[in-house]
């Protein structure tokens, strides 16, 4: 092998380690969600240590990512299509860091909720969150098989998830307003489900670099949007 070849090897070898770390920060953001999300289903609080552990490896993937590209800006100098890939990535790795937080986030809420769980808004999460699961699901897929129509369709699909999540607090807030009671419990609801939302929120972030990274092109046009929550105004009953 000549010396130029081994160069190219070994970028490629480098560019392939990237790909790997980002799809092990996916699996990890995966399992982390699941177990916090049947932390709150099942009320088991081992489950919810677990998911809130696992946010540390995520970071330390994070930080991994992060001095591979520094190192391969500085020493390959990339273009064209490889830059798009390795700042893409970048950006990737620290949307998958934050759903790691959002999620571990769901799980100290999960603790907090088992004492006095509101149980009827406890039933409009399961949809939401199998929304959310899936747009992860399907934008990983998107980023191992570089499917730019796979991206754009989570994409599309961010606005309803925020619509399930305005339907819910508007749902949870009556019954705060019904029992003083359910004040609390559905407050630590709340927290939970705007957790998620946000993880779909990053999940359409992810969504836009691989779009970006596999065309060259960036989405335009104004992202879909359905959460109305800020402005939700609850009349009391008469």
């Amino acid at each position: 092998m000549t010396l130029s070849e081994h160069t190219v090897k070994a970028y490629d070898d480098e560019l392939k380690k990237l790909d790997e770390l980002v799809v092990r920060m996916g699996g990890l953001a995966e399992s982390q969600m699941a177990a916090a999300i049947d932390a709150i289903t099942r009320g088991d609080e081992r489950l919810a240590q677990r998911a809130i552990v696992s946010d540390d490896e995520i970071d330390r993937l994070e930080q991994e990512v992060e001095q591979a590209v520094i190192r391969m800006l500085a020493l390959r100098q990339p273009a064209g299509q490889d830059l798009r890939m390795i700042v893409s990535v970048l950006r990737i790795s620290s949307d998958l860091e934050r759903i790691g937080d959002y999620a571990a986030n769901v799980a100290k809420r999960a603790i907090a909720l088992r004492a006095h769980a509101p149980q009827d808004p406890l039933r409009s999460l399961p949809r939401m969150v199998r929304l959310v699961q899936g747009s992860l699901d399907r934008v990983l897929d998107a980023f191992v098989k570089r499917d730019s129509a796979k991206a754009l369709d989570v994409w599309e699909s961010d606005r309803e998830i925020d619509e399930m999540y305005t339907s819910l607090f508007r749902e949870t807030l009556t019954y705060m307003m019904e029992d003083p009671r359910n004040i609390t419990p559905c407050a630590h609801l709340l927290f939970i489900a705007k957790n998620i939302e946000r993880i779909g929120d990053h999940c359409t972030n992810i969504a836009e670099l691989i779009h970006y990274m596999v065309t060259g092109k960036r989405l335009t046009g104004h992202r879909p949007k359905g959460d109305e929550s800020s402005y939700v105004v609850v009349e009391p009953d008469a």
